[in-house]
C-alpha cells in the first residue's frame, strides 16, 4: 500500500519533531489506538535520549492519523509526545 505523507502532515512532524521516515514507519508497525471522525490511528514509542524544549527525554510516542483510500494511505495529521513509556 502506497504511504504519500501530506504536506499538512510534514509540516506538522517538523514542527513537533518527528521525520516523513518516522511516520512511515509509525503506520507501517505501530500499534493501532482510537481516533475519532471514522480515522485510523497508530502510535510507536522510539527511543529520543535528547533535550526537546529545554529538556531532557528518553523516548518520544509518535502518532500517526490517517484513512485509507482504495490502495493508499492518506495522512492526516502528526502527534509527538515526549517522556517515557514501558
Amino acid at each position: 500500500m502506497r504511504i504519500p505523507i501530506d504536506p499538512h502532515t510534514l509540516e506538522r512532524a517538523e514542527v513537533r519533531g518527528t521525520s516523513k521516515e518516522e511516520i512511515q514507519e509509525v503506520i507501517e508497525t505501530g500499534i493501532p489506538v482510537a481516533a475519532k471522525r471514522d480515522r485510523l490511528s497508530k502510535a510507536k514509542v522510539f527511543d529520543f535520549g535528547q533535550i526537546w524544549n529545554n529538556k531532557f527525554y528518553n523516548q518520544k510516542r509518535v502518532q500517526a492519523i490517517y484513512t485509507i483510500e482504495q490502495d493508499t494511505i492518506i495522512t492526516i495529521t502528526v502527534y509527538v509526545f515526549y517522556g517515557e513509556w514501558k
